[in-house]
């Protein structure tokens, strides 16, 4: 009887010591993520992202109004944006990697046309007050959209996006990034023995891969950041500001 005794002490001891030792985890309404710090993991096909050229996460986080944001390590964190019912509501920023901290989530604001409100270009002009360099990329084959843009010493240098609609984002000129890569637009206005074209524009359509070589030469290509020598992390996970949701543009009375 008293082996017993002394063997269920001994299993509720070590029961008690897993609990007090195990990593804690921050609660969300929905799950449990954890704060661990772990490895980077790597991101960026199907997906939306800043990357903000800062090793603070939490001023970036403040400075984007995350108030209700948690710790997370980059599993939890990546693997939330990446969720099919979570990644609409989320957004993780990673811990910084080689001076860049990612803010990333397809809940992030989008260029979505002259119908929508344009939310993305005042978000990224408003961090360029804050931080040297601000790039955003999108990249979603599903629905043939890709976008990249860049704020460097608080001007906006270039923004290009394009959707199945075509262009609707053009602003700057065309880096030289992307003349390597062949991106570009053909101007179809007088262009010889076409008949009743009124202009426009000739869109050749990046691919995933193209938008993350502008990526890898503006900062970093985020699939690859496991590769890189960087120590664990944990990074902030939050809810999506509400403002950043797409905005019809009233439409103005007669």
């Amino acid at each position: 009887m008293t082996m017993i005794i002394a063997l269920a002490a001994f299993v509720l001891l070590a029961v008690w010591l897993s609990l007090m030792l195990a990593p804690r985890g921050a609660h969300f309404d929905e799950f449990a993520v954890d704060v661990a710090p772990d490895e980077p993991r790597p991101f960026g096909y199907k997906m939306a992202w800043l990357a903000v050229r800062t090793e603070d996460t939490s001023a970036l986080a403040e400075f984007l109004g995350l108030r209700d944001g948690g710790a997370a390590n980059w599993n939890s964190g990546i693997g939330t944006v990446y969720d099919d019912a979570l990644g609409a509501s989320y957004i993780y920023i990673t811990p910084p990697v080689d001076g860049w901290s990612f803010v990333v989530g397809l809940s992030l604001p989008h260029p979505v046309g002259p119908a929508f409100v344009d939310k993305i270009t005042p978000l990224m002009q408003s961090l360029g007050q804050r931080f040297p360099d601000v790039q955003y990329f999108f990249t979603y084959p599903l629905i043939d959209f890709f976008a990249w843009a860049r704020v460097k010493d608080g001007t906006l240098a270039r923004a290009f996006a394009v959707n199945d609609e075509g262009v609707v984002w053009n602003k700057g000129r065309i880096t030289p990034e992307e003349r390597a890569l062949g991106l570009r637009l053909f101007e179809l206005r007088g262009v010889q023995e076409r008949q009743g074209d009124t202009g426009g524009e000739l869109v050749l359509y990046p691919t995933e891969d193209q938008v993350l070589q502008i990526a890898r030469c503006w900062s970093l290509d985020p699939t690859q950041v496991e590769s890189l020598e960087t120590g664990d992390g944990c990074g902030v996970l939050a809810t999506s500001p509400s403002a950043w949701c797409s905005e019809r543009r009233l439409k103005k009375a007669a």
